[in-house]
């Protein structure tokens, strides 16, 4: 019998019509539809883990999940074959196998999202269920100024979830970054790990900010208060993405997003990778 092989995939999908990423009794989930088709190729039962789960109709860009198998299959194999079982919205992007030692979750570096906002008077169609449509005319400017308040190591118990179920409140973001193209605002948060509605909560708020409610100095009293209720209000899914995840440069991953182990830049206009 061959031994256990661990094997590392880059996953990209469209969140919109599943009820997250997670394994649920009664409800559509990407990782049911990955492990599903998986298993295929595997023939036998695949359980994956995955480097952060997103919640009902959150995408991803640069979803790096682990899974262990016994069937010896090329990289392609798992590419093409996981590919031809999986719904439209899913796709495999790569896959390599690891050490043993490697976890999708716990041996990242970072993580980055990005929250994609439609603003427009109008609502737009073809963007209903990629990005979050807000009306009112934002300043992007003062975000950025607001956005700074948030840099560096702090508790964010301010934004986050009530359901949230991590151990520590405290996370390091090294950038956030925002800027417009054309009705888009585009808006990339790099940190050590997320809380529970983290992003969302910060691009609600920061859209309070951009409607000149408050001021960008408002966001530094909602930050130490560490109080959910002071902070704006969850963003939705939509617009969100899991961009990438950054692992040590020797489990040899494909760099999404920026080079494994990459020190991140300063908050600036500049954008990088994916979509808009």
């Amino acid at each position: 019998m061959s031994e256990v092989q661990r094997v590392a995939l880059g996953l990209e999908y469209d969140g919109s019509r599943y009820r997250g990423w997670q394994v649920q009794t009664h409800a559509d989930s990407v990782q049911a539809r990955v492990e599903a088709a998986l298993a295929r190729i595997a023939d036998h039962p695949v359980n994956v883990t995955c480097a952060g789960r997103t919640d009902a109709g959150v995408h991803a860009l640069g979803q790096v999940v682990h899974f262990d198998t016994r069937a010896r299959r090329p990289g392609h194999a798992w590419v093409l074959g996981g590919n031809s079982w999986l719904p439209s919205d899913i796709s495999v992007a790569w896959a390599r196998p690891v050490a043993p030692g490697f976890h999708a979750r716990f041996s990242a570096r970072w993580r980055r999202y990005r929250y994609v906002i439609f603003n427009r008077r109008a609502r737009s169609g073809p963007h209903r269920d990629r990005a979050c449509w807000h009306h009112h005319r934002l300043d992007v400017q003062v975000m950025r100024r607001a956005a700074r308040q948030l840099l560096g190591r702090h508790d964010f118990s301010s934004f986050r979830a009530a359901a949230c179920q991590a151990r520590s409140p405290s996370r390091t973001v090294h950038a956030i970054t925002l800027r417009r193209r054309g009705h888009f605002i585009i808006m990339d948060a790099w940190a050590d790990g997320f809380l529970h509605h983290m992003v969302r909560n910060i691009a609600g708020t920061l859209m309070t900010v951009g409607r000149h409610e408050r001021s960008p100095a408002w966001v530094a009293e909602v930050l130490a208060a560490r109080d959910r209720r002071q902070a704006g209000i969850t963003a939705p899914a939509q617009g969100l993405y899991f961009l990438a995840a950054g692992y040590p440069a020797r489990f040899d991953l494909p760099p999404i997003g920026a080079p494994p182990g990459a020190a991140p830049g300063p908050l600036s206009d500049d954008g990088q990778c994916g979509i808009w």
